[in-house]
C-alpha cells in the first residue's frame, strides 16, 4: 500500500454549496429563503457533473479534495524538476558544441 493510499482518498472537483428553490407554491423558498445543500462538482469526460452531499459527507470530501490538490502540487514540482535537469543537460551540449 502506497503511502497515498495510508492517508485516504483522493477527490477531483470543487466543494459549493447549492442553491435552489423546490417549485411548491407553499415552501418558504417560493418567497425567497431558498434551498442550501453542500455539493461537489467533478469533471467527467471533459464535462461537469455536481454530486449534492450530507452535510456528514462534507469534511471528508474536502480533506480528499486536498490531499488531491497537494498529490497534484508534489506532481507538478516533480515534473518541473525533470524539466529543468533536460534543460541544463541541453544548454551544456550547446556550450561542448560551440567548442
Amino acid at each position: 500500500m502506497s503511502s497515498r493510499e495510508a492517508d485516504g482518498p483522493l477527490l477531483r472537483g470543487a466543494l459549493y454549496t447549492l442553491r435552489r428553490k423546490c417549485g411548491k407554491p407553499g415552501c418558504r423558498c417560493a418567497t425567497g429563503d431558498v434551498h442550501e445543500s453542500p455539493a461537489l462538482a467533478y469533471p467527467v469526460g471533459g464535462r461537469t457533473k455536481t454530486m449534492t452531499l450530507a452535510a456528514g459527507d462534507v469534511e471528508e470530501v474536502a480533506a480528499a479534495l486536498a490531499r488531491y490538490r497537494a498529490a497534484r502540487d508534489e506532481l507538478d514540482r516533480a515534473a518541473d524538476a525533470e524539466v529543468a535537469k533536460l534543460a541544463a543537460r541541453a544548454a551544456a551540449r550547446r556550450t561542448e558544441r560551440r567548442r
